[in-house]
């Protein structure tokens, strides 16, 4: 095989009730249709043939040195407990280390039934593929941590969903790793103490190393959570499933399911179809996160000598993150206003501006780019409500050195709209990939205007308008 992937797997090592040996269940015809240069390149990945990374990247010919399998998970779905879940339609190939010391998982999304498929049939069609692929890159290029695409093929075949046959595909996925908050519930859950503190172990050295103790893990966790929180907050990324297993140790966003991005500014936006309660709505997300940092502190209790102790001090370390949240929050937020380092005292100016954007369906992204390039008025029902704020907020960012300047590194022009993604599954599903490439041009460069772009930019048309996500499973 042409394609080298330079693989230095460590999960495999860990004991064998961590997951399940297995094997990508081949697919009749793969066909590449993206691979991701750039990236391969960071990971020492040596490209093949197209044939070959078709067969590589489909499971149906694991590169030399994979050890493939699925890990087992547990985690609460929509606050219910699920004691066994783990990858059902995925398959972890093996990790590689790049030349900066980084290890990175490497997984195949939607490559067969596994032991944990619960019925399904553990693959996944081209749309949610797709969109994946475009959403993650995208926020790489917004610099909010995330896993990437690497490759993706279509199968040959079709996949059976509510609406009927469907194009077949496989995501190539990296992630620093998959270690899930569900990983840590699936063996407090069973008690396996001796479990646990080998996953504890194994995820200090992977993503810790500053951690001594499961104190020092949960602070790390938390850390981590909240910056990203805060990040989705400054772009107006929905998750849409925030379960704990859709919750990495990392950090990383992961599990592009029925996530969007708004258009018109509203705190309790939600998209995803099953979410019909509003449990991950836009605004609530900081709220959802801190509940998930609950369970992990809940599972890692276990690990401690004195866990009455433990107790009392995992409780003050979680009820601490909404403040932590907070802050990165209001450095965004701040910035986002052109203010290079906002303070309480500014809060009120940001949040009467959110509160005009919501009363005037003012787009989100749109109007904070127009705040530097000019025109924000413009995207205001009553722009008078805007001169309203404006007043203040020309008087406060006279004290600021260069406040277009950091606006514009805060504010995107381009984000993946859902209609446009929308659009581009629906002409790839045709056998045109010419708007998913497109996307993924333009997006990788997301702060810059680019010629010819500029439709882009432009919010949904009444009969363009996404008003739910699915996750595609």
């Amino acid at each position: 095989m042409s394609l080298h992937i330079p693989f230095n797997n460590s999960y495999v090592h860990l004991p064998d009730r961590f997951f399940t040996r297995l094997a990508p269940v081949p697919v009749k015809e793969p066909r590449l249709i993206a691979f991701n240069a750039g990236l391969a390149a960071d990971m020492g990945i040596t490209p093949g043939m197209p044939e070959d990374m078709a067969q590589a990247f489909s499971g149906n010919r694991p590169p030399e040195g994979a050890a493939p399998l699925a890990q087992a998970y547990a985690g609460h779905q929509f606050g219910g407990f699920s004691p066994q879940l783990g990858d059902g339609r995925a398959t972890l190939l093996g990790e590689v280390v790049t030349s900066s010391g980084q290890r990175l998982d490497i997984q195949l999304k939607g490559s067969g039934p596994t032991p944990y498929s619960r019925m399904g049939d553990g693959r996944a069609w081209l749309g949610p593929v797709l969109r994946e692929y475009v959403l993650s890159e995208a926020m790489h290029a917004l610099g909010i941590p995330t896993s990437r695409a690497l490759a993706a093929v279509t199968t040959g075949e079709r996949v059976y969903r509510e609406t009927g046959a469907l194009p077949g595909a496989i995501l190539a996925r990296v992630a620093q790793s998959h270690i899930r908050v569900g990983t840590f519930q699936y063996f407090a859950a069973r008690r396996d103490v001796p479990g646990l503190q080998a996953l504890f172990e194994h995820v200090i050295a992977r993503h810790y190393p500053q951690a001594d103790t499961p104190a020092d893990l949960l602070a790390a966790v938390i850390e981590a959570q909240a910056q990203l929180v805060a990040h989705w907050m400054s772009v107006g990324f929905i998750h849409g499933v925030m379960n704990t297993d859709n919750t990495t140790i990392s950090g990383e966003t992961i599990d592009y399911g029925p996530c969007a991005f708004m258009d018109m500014f509203h705190p309790d936006t939600v998209y995803s179809s099953i979410d019909a309660r509003g449990r991950y709505a836009f605004s609530n997300q900081p709220n959802v996160i801190v509940w998930n940092m609950a369970q992990l502190a809940t599972a890692l209790v276990a690990l401690m000598s004195d866990q009455d102790a433990a107790v009392d001090a995992f409780t003050q370390a979680v009820h601490a993150m909404p403040d932590r949240i907070h802050a990165h929050w209001l450095k965004a937020y701040g910035r986002k206003i052109g203010l290079s380092d906002a303070t309480a005292e500014d809060e009120p100016l940001i949040t009467g501006l959110l509160q005009a954007m919501a009363e005037n369906r003012a787009d989100f992204t749109n109007t904070f780019r127009a705040l530097s390039d000019g025109g924000a008025r413009d995207q205001f029902l009553d722009p008078g409500a805007f001169d309203a704020w404006e007043a203040g907020w020309q008087k406060r960012i006279e004290t600021e050195d260069d406040p277009a300047r950091v606006m514009r590194q805060a504010n995107p022009v381009y984000i993946p709209r859902n209609h446009r993604v929308e659009q581009m599954i629906a002409a790839a599903v045709a056998g045109d990939f010419a708007p998913f490439k497109r996307l993924l041009t333009v997006l990788s460069d997301p702060f810059t205007p680019q010629d010819g772009a500029s439709d882009l930019t432009r919010p949904p048309e009444p009969a363009e308008v996404v008003s739910q996500t699915f996750c595609g499973t």
